[in-house]
């Protein structure tokens, strides 16, 4: 009987081996068929047996989910009606299980920004309204804000916000909520990719080469500012009209007794009235003052010497420049406040300060290349007043172009604009044909003045 047994469960494990050896060379067949037919974009003809395999075999790979996404995308792209709401339904399943079995791989932030834009992409297609769009955006602000990295999500995600408010459905204090959110995000991304980006720039400042994960790595970081800035752009244009004096005033003025110790609030009403050119007005001068006893920091320096320059006391505003400078501790905003005094001393005609700044804002943020044409521009400007003779005033030219040239080797970005700019500068510098007349080729010229520097004549 005991034998009897025996025999019977060994034939009950041996089918059952069978059957799973039966199940995986199944489920390896459609591996190989809807992957090979993914690999060269038939996605047709890649569905059934994906959807077999899936069904069946679900953690047998992760080319399930990688290329399920691509196929679901395509065949939404292709379809309408209920059967590419379908599709949509299916693909936020995909992600979701691709969560389930490969964590490590998927993130809920990532996951959830996905299926956001999914929704918002097709939000006709699923009936959802705008507000259902915003609440989705505004779910993933609030629970996964690290994952909310797309540029185009958080142009949408303040978009609709505007959109809500001309609808009547908003008011317009959220609207500038928004604003500030999505531009703190923006801004905190950008200086993540900045930081990373600077890391690459300094390694071939130091003359060493980037392996070729880095140049890939080089290529993103400068892909996504690119990004941001432009959606930076667009958000402000969105925002447009909203934002003027005659909208802020009142509404800062109604809300000031309520928020004149709340140092996020006059930050933000400050640096909207500063933007918006909103200076003239007595208030703009009282959230100043408070924002500065409220929480003095580098940015309020910074305003309150806007103030002074506003009053035509510059030396003043200098010294609080400096404060500003001094007290900011974050090397990225350290850089960037640089270069806005910079900036702002350059207008006023104090170069050699402006400058000071500028190579500053350079050491901080090497890989914003803006200061160099910034620099080459005083250079220029000061041609006749920093050379002795015609020709070393010229000489000048030499000296701006190089700067200009410096800006676009830094910085991807900028490579157009400073190729042309150099090209300028050259073109008002001596000719060959006056180098040959002067014998001078390959001797230096000083440069007076506030420069300061020295130039080479370059050779025939």
């Amino acid at each position: 009987m005991k034998t009897k047994i025996t025999l019977i469960i060994a034939a009950l494990f041996l089918s059952v081996n069978v059957s799973f050896a039966q199940q995986d060379d199944e489920c390896m067949t459609w591996l190989t068929i809807f992957s090979d037919a993914a690999k060269s974009k038939k996605y047709d003809e890649a569905y059934e047996p994906w959807k077999k395999l899936k069904n069946k075999c679900p953690k047998l790979s992760r080319a399930i989910y990688q290329y399920g996404e691509r196929i679901l995308k395509h065949k939404i792209k292709n379809t309408s009606g209920a059967e590419q709401v379908h599709y949509v339904h299916d693909l936020m399943k995909v992600w979701d299980d691709a969560m389930q079995y490969y964590p490590s791989k998927y993130s809920a932030g990532d996951v959830l920004q996905d299926k956001t834009q999914l929704k918002y992409d097709n939000r006709k297609e699923l009936g959802l309204s705008d507000v259902q769009v915003y609440n989705e955006y505004d779910n993933l602000y609030k629970t996964h804000l690290e994952s909310f990295t797309s540029p185009k999500g958080l142009y949408i995600y303040f978009s609709l916000a505007v959109d809500l408010f001309n609808s009547g459905q908003f008011p317009i204090q959220n609207v500038f909520n928004k604003y500030d959110d999505v531009s703190d995000k923006i801004e905190n991304e950008i200086k993540n990719y900045t930081e990373k980006l600077n890391a690459l720039v300094k390694k071939e400042e130091a003359g060493q080469t980037l392996t070729s994960k880095q140049g890939k790595y080089k290529k993103s970081y400068n892909s996504y500012l690119e990004n941001y800035d432009k959606i930076s752009g667009s958000i402000d244009t969105k925002l447009g009209i909203l934002a003027n004096c005659e909208n802020l005033i009142p509404l800062y003025t109604k809300d000031f007794e309520e928020f004149k110790n709340d140092a996020i609030w006059l930050k933000r009403a400050v640096s909207r009235m500063f933007n918006k050119e909103c200076t003239d007005d007595p208030l703009y001068i009282k959230l100043v003052k408070a924002y500065d006893e409220t929480a003095p920091s580098a940015d309020t320096k910074y305003f309150v010497a806007g103030l002074l320059l506003k009053d035509g006391k510059l030396n003043e505003a200098i010294e609080y420049f400096k404060q500003s400078f001094e007290l900011e501790s974050d090397n990225y905003k350290k850089g960037k406040l640089a270069n806005r005094i910079g900036s702002i001393l350059k207008k006023k005609g104090k170069y050699g300060q402006a400058r000071g700044y500028y190579r500053e804002a350079l050491k901080l943020n090497p890989s914003n290349g803006r200061p160099y044409l910034s620099i080459a521009g005083m250079y220029a400007a000061s041609a006749n007043s920093c050379g002795d003779t015609n020709f070393n005033k010229r000489a000048v030219f030499w000296l701006a172009a190089k700067e200009a040239k410096k800006a676009g080797n830094v910085d991807a970005n900028l490579k157009k604009a400073a190729a042309q700019t150099a090209a300028n500068y050259l073109a008002k510098a001596p000719q060959r044909s006056e180098i040959f007349n002067c014998d001078c080729q390959k001797t230096t010229i000083r440069i007076g003045c506030w420069i300061g520097a020295s130039v080479t004549v370059p050779g025939l």
